[in-house]
């Protein structure tokens, strides 16, 4: 784990709700942080705060990604890639990365997951199709893990 400078020490906040919050990290925020995060928030509603951003975001989301998660009833296509801000990951309780490798920065006191799964970069919705299915069951596991219904 690295070290953090002084100031950025000293800005680190503590979880201020019981709501936690989950930022996806990969390096376009184009495909794998988007369905993930799309997920999230179909899935856990407004149990959970969910961001997504990348260390080098496209221009647009993948229409692959798009069209997968649009076969689900989910649309992204109104989502914009965002840039990776060290506030973001300040902000979030989880910081996943997927392909991001060393970008992101570290903080005492956070959890940090890396979900490894293929690139959907330049591929065809045929190829995007399990790994937005494989998301989804990462995405449905850590929703038990840190957001579970509650039982009436």
């Amino acid at each position: 784990m690295r070290a953090l400078p002084a100031f950025v020490a000293r800005q680190v906040r503590p979880l201020m709700s019981d709501k936690p919050s989950v930022l996806f990290v990969c390096v376009h925020n184009a495909g794998r942080s988007q369905m993930a995060a799309a997920w999230l928030s179909h899935l856990a509603g407004d149990r959970v705060e969910v961001r997504s951003a990348g260390s080098a975001p496209a221009d647009q989301v993948n229409p692959a990604a798009v069209e997968a998660m649009k076969e689900v009833g989910i649309d992204i296509s109104a989502e914009t890639p965002k840039i990776l801000t060290v506030d973001a990951v300040r902000e979030s309780d989880i910081s996943i990365t997927m392909g991001c490798g060393d970008t992101c920065p570290v903080f005492p006191g956070k959890r940090y997951l890396d979900w490894k799964l293929d690139d959907p970069a330049g591929q065809g919705v045929e190829a995007v199709r399990p790994i937005r299915d494989e998301i989804k069951k990462l995405v449905e596991g850590l929703i038990e893990e840190i957001a579970p219904e509650k039982s009436a």
